[in-house]
């Protein structure tokens, strides 16, 4: 596991609510967003209406987004190569417009193994994958990945060969993860649209590999 090597985790500037686990009461960041959202319909700038709009929309947002990324990645070598060079410039060739996140790519290789936490909250790419599930906001899991990463990775089902390394990459306040997972054994004969069916949610986590069959095994329920 390499996990020291990554950027301060800086949650100060954070828009995300805690988890449910962190407990009900509010946190001075939710009753200055509040404040600020009621300032801001009271004020004409923004309506209720527009903001209920822009939650559904994000809500609406599901891992496919995600999926045809990688499935474009695992057919064209080129993109997959501007994607892993500027993953928020790349997902724009798509339609997907993630600015000013800035989106980091980490590719799976023979050697390499990568998977995605954020320690403090629940940073998390919601434009390409939706919404959070719960075990990823768990304090379970926002603990236990960075200790022993193989043992949690067991537990989705996942056993990686000894030889294999892991990187565990921390999401921050402006900077989101997406694992480019290995393109399964035996597809070649897939189309693009074909292999984005088969790319999981859980696969652009980390917690599990692609697999052809779409059979996966997972530990910690949402």
């Amino acid at each position: 596991m390499n996990h020291s090597d990554h950027p301060p985790h800086d949650h100060s500037s954070h828009d995300h609510q805690p988890p449910p686990d962190e407990g009900r009461q509010l946190s001075d960041v939710q009753y200055l967003e509040i404040a600020l959202r009621e300032l801001l319909i009271e004020k004409g700038v923004i309506n209720a209406d527009e903001i209920r709009a822009g939650v559904e929309a994000l809500d609406a947002v599901t891992p496919a987004q995600g999926a045809r990324v990688v499935a474009r990645a695992w057919c064209d070598d080129q993109f997959r190569q501007r994607l892993l060079a500027d993953g928020s410039k790349a997902c724009i060739e798509l339609g997907i417009d993630i600015r000013p996140t800035r989106l980091v790519v980490v590719e799976n290789t023979d050697n390499w193994h990568n998977v995605i936490v954020c320690t403090l909250c629940s940073c998390y790419p919601r434009l390409l994958l939706g919404l959070p599930p719960d075990w990823y906001k768990s304090r379970e899991y926002r603990s236990r990945v960075v200790r022993e990463p193989r043992k949690v990775l067991a537990e989705f089902g996942t056993q990686l060969p000894a030889g294999v390394s892991l990187r565990v990459h921390d999401s921050t306040a402006d900077m989101r993860y997406l694992v480019l997972p290995r393109r399964p054994a035996n597809s070649e004969h897939l189309d693009e649209e074909q292999l984005a069916a088969l790319v999981t949610r859980d696969s652009m986590i980390g917690v599990t590999l692609v697999q052809t069959s779409l059979v996966r095994t997972q530990a910690i329920p949402d």
